[in-house]
């Protein structure tokens, strides 16, 4: 049989205007992953079946098979399993990138810069609408408030249109005068459960933080569901760019799941994700009295729901067990009651739905993990509790959580970008395992990382970086912030790879390029066992293969101008 050899003949049979790819070999490559006890195994070629599959890992004394449908040469780059991210919101991913993105503003007053120059060049939305803020990273000492909104070129730009802005974490928002006026706010307005509502000189002030943001969120026009496919043609572009081929989508709601599921009939769903409901409404209305079954070549699942028990450190959400440093009057907010989480936790359970808790703080943490160790009596069995966005917890509570097999979710970006904030808030005496690492393992505890996207950047090589050196880009602080909970190269890997598909039930298809799983992998330009530390956070992926099949090249179209994958007609 005549060899296919070209990245474009390859392209082609991946869009099905060729017959469909028999036995492939991608071949002269720096071959690296992990097998299910985390041991690193290194080849020079990998065999790829009809049905996208591994079949085979070749090494250099090895003889290559004879009868090939395609060969591709890798070039001698380096090759690691796809990246699964263990926590992302797809959907406010890609509308994070259609609408104003101000996280890389440095000052309040370039904040303003950019929301006026975003509101100048829309002038037909109704909505001023994006997110990013960071009030700390401007060393503003305060929340930002309506009032900030209020200066002449915003004013100018935006004529009175309402203006909503989510703080970077994801757990509070900042409105101007209108986007109040709107939701009937003021002086008496009360918070719902589980939020606040920020407030000066007994006026609200513009910040709302927890599920207060609600107040706000419901009166802004919900995109049509043409809008909900270009966002997430522009979230899939983003996370193959990056390496990513599966990630789990935590908050999953009704409208997202319609929109995956018209991505996977069309045929332009291209990433893997694994759904855990946003609370359990939406999980019987998308899922009904069971998990899904993978639909689209394992493409898609709601097998799980997420409950919030608290909102996260920077926006001082998350649930403490003493008040925050400098201000006695908040220890953050538990969203639910302690009877109101084991209730959620039993319905889902009784369905068999794996349940993933929001807990930031170390009172939530500790209120997590004493609901899983009693409800571990009743539902028995391989349930995979999970705490998600774990931040801070007690070293008791940490033995707990490993004794109890409970899957720590951490976000390893936000030692580098709020190892600061977190100091701040809680005071150096403190810290316990705040963003721990190693100490979760040592306990006995399972370590998976997510990117938190949109509210951190969905990059796992960064990601590794922060957890094996504990530091920032610029190198600090030097040795490391808490050093001890620093992590191995091969842990680090594990975290965004082997363990993070064992955490959503996809062991045996996702994480691994041993024979079995699906070909998801990613061809980047150094070795992150072997380059220094500080070269890790710069590895460029360069290409994304999802199945078997190319999904992304960096260069054009998706990133590279050979990407011929199928996309979202909107967004071609």
């Amino acid at each position: 049989m005549k060899y296919i050899t070209g990245f474009s003949a390859l392209l082609i049979a991946a869009l099905g205007i060729a017959p469909a790819l028999a036995d492939g070999l991608i071949a002269n490559v720096n071959g690296i992953t992990l097998d299910e006890k985390g041991e690193v195994i290194r080849f020079n070629a990998l065999q790829i079946s009809a049905n996208g599959n591994v079949t085979k890992l070749l090494r250099r004394k090895d003889k290559p098979p004879k009868q090939l449908d395609f060969k591709y040469d890798g070039k001698g780059q380096t090759m690691l399993p796809a990246f699964v991210d263990a926590h992302g919101n797809v959907m406010d991913i890609g509308f994070t990138a259609l609408t104003l993105d101000i996280s890389a503003a440095s000052s309040l007053a370039k904040a303003q810069a950019m929301i006026a120059d975003y509101a100048a060049k829309n002038p037909d939305r109704r909505w001023i609408v994006g997110r990013g803020w960071n009030h700390h990273k401007w060393n503003l000492g305060r929340f930002p408030n309506a009032a900030d909104l209020q200066s002449p070129e915003i004013l100018a730009a935006s004529g009175g249109r309402p203006i909503w802005l989510i703080h970077a974490d994801g757990q509070a928002g900042w409105a101007n005068i209108p986007a109040m006026q709107v939701a009937k706010i003021n002086g008496q307005s009360k918070a719902p459960s589980g939020g606040r509502i920020e407030k000066i000189a007994g006026k609200a002030s513009g910040i709302f933080i927890g599920s207060a943001t609600q107040i706000i969120q419901k009166n802004i026009p919900a995109p049509r569901p043409a809008e909900r496919d270009i966002a997430l043609g522009k979230a899939q572009k983003t996370l193959l760019s990056r390496g990513i081929a599966s990630i789990a989508d935590m908050g999953t709601r009704i409208e997202d799941w319609q929109s995956y599921r018209r991505a996977g009939d069309a045929g332009w769903l291209n990433i893997r994700i694994f759904g855990y409901a946003d609370g359990t409404k939406n999980m019987v209305d998308i899922a009904g009295p069971a998990p899904s079954p993978w639909l689209y070549d394992d493409k898609l699942r709601l097998g799980g729901v997420l409950l919030r028990l608290d909102g996260a450190l920077a926006s001082k959400g998350a649930w403490l067990k003493s008040p925050y440093a400098g201000n006695t009057q908040t220890s953050g907010m538990q969203i639910l009651g302690s009877a109101e989480l084991r209730n959620l936790m039993v319905r889902a359970s009784m369905d068999g739905f794996q349940t993933a808790i929001k807990a930031s703080g170390n009172a939530a943490g500790e209120e997590a993990i004493y609901a899983v160790g009693e409800l571990a009596e009743t539902f028995k069995g391989d349930r995979r509790w999970r705490i998600e966005n774990m931040q801070y917890l007690d070293d008791a509570d940490n033995v707990r959580l490993g004794k109890l097999g409970i899957i720590a979710s951490i976000q390893p970006h936000r030692i580098a970008s709020d190892k600061n904030i977190i100091g701040q808030h809680l005071g150096s005496e403190h810290l316990g395992t705040a963003l721990a690492g190693k100490s979760i393992l040592a306990a006995g505890g399972k370590l998976i990382f997510g990117s938190g996207a949109p509210a951190s950047p969905a990059n796992g090589f960064a990601a590794m970086a922060a957890a094996i050196t504990r530091e920032d880009r610029n190198g600090q602080p030097f040795g490391g912030w808490q050093p001890s909970e620093r992590l191995s190269r091969n842990e680090a890997l594990a975290a965004y790879t082997i363990a993070p598909a064992h955490a959503a039930f996809a062991e045996t298809k996702v994480g691994s390029l041993t024979p079995g799983h699906k070909a998801d992998f990613i061809l980047v330009d150094k070795d992150p066992l072997l380059v220094s530390t500080r070269e890790i956070r710069d590895i460029v992926v360069n290409e994304t293969w999802v199945g078997g099949r190319p999904a992304y090249k960096r260069g054009g179209a998706n990133g590279a101008s050979e990407d011929r994958v199928r996309v979202a007609p909107e967004s071609r």
